[in-house]
């Protein structure tokens, strides 16, 4: 019966008849479930990880806006970013269009508070499809500001 179980089918050499007969029956794989799991939780992980680099590292638009700074802010729970709106008016005495923007760096956002209320010249990137708020609630990241004479 044990050669039986050893002999191998026709075709094989004499070293391949010595190699199965030391050879041991394989165990069967039993993290293939781990592994599964693994790639369940993992793979999903790994393609939000690559969207984010993404939508960080590639600018849609960028331009400047000029207007009265409002306000600057270091909001957040866990992930603190500077947020701020600066009034967009084209005719005095009418409604400012408020527009929000981000400040990823505490180097620029130092610059505007250094400018706060006065009429500055903000430069931004957008970036879109940012998965997290962990960046900034906006799509607009400032870069830089300039102030601007009256």
């Amino acid at each position: 019966m044990a050669d039986e179980i050893n002999t191998p089918p026709r075709g094989y050499n004499t070293d391949d008849v010595e190699a199965m007969k030391t050879m041991k029956t394989m165990k069967p794989r039993r993290f293939r479930g781990k592994l599964l799991a693994a790639n369940i939780v993992l793979l999903p992980l790994l393609a939000l990880a690559l969207w984010t680099a993404i939508t960080l590292n590639y600018t849609y638009s960028d331009g400047e806006r000029i207007g009265f700074l409002n306000k600057l802010s270091r909001k957040g729970w866990l992930c603190k970013t500077w947020e701020g709106e600066l009034a967009l008016s084209n005719v005095p005495g009418s409604m400012p269009e408020i527009f929000h923007f981000t400040v990823r760096g505490d180097a620029v956002a130092a610059k505007i508070n250094a400018v706060a209320g006065k009429r500055v010249a903000l430069h931004y990137d957008q970036h879109k499809g940012i998965p997290l708020s962990c960046f900034g609630e906006t799509q607009y990241f400032v870069t830089d500001v300039t102030p601007v004479a009256q």
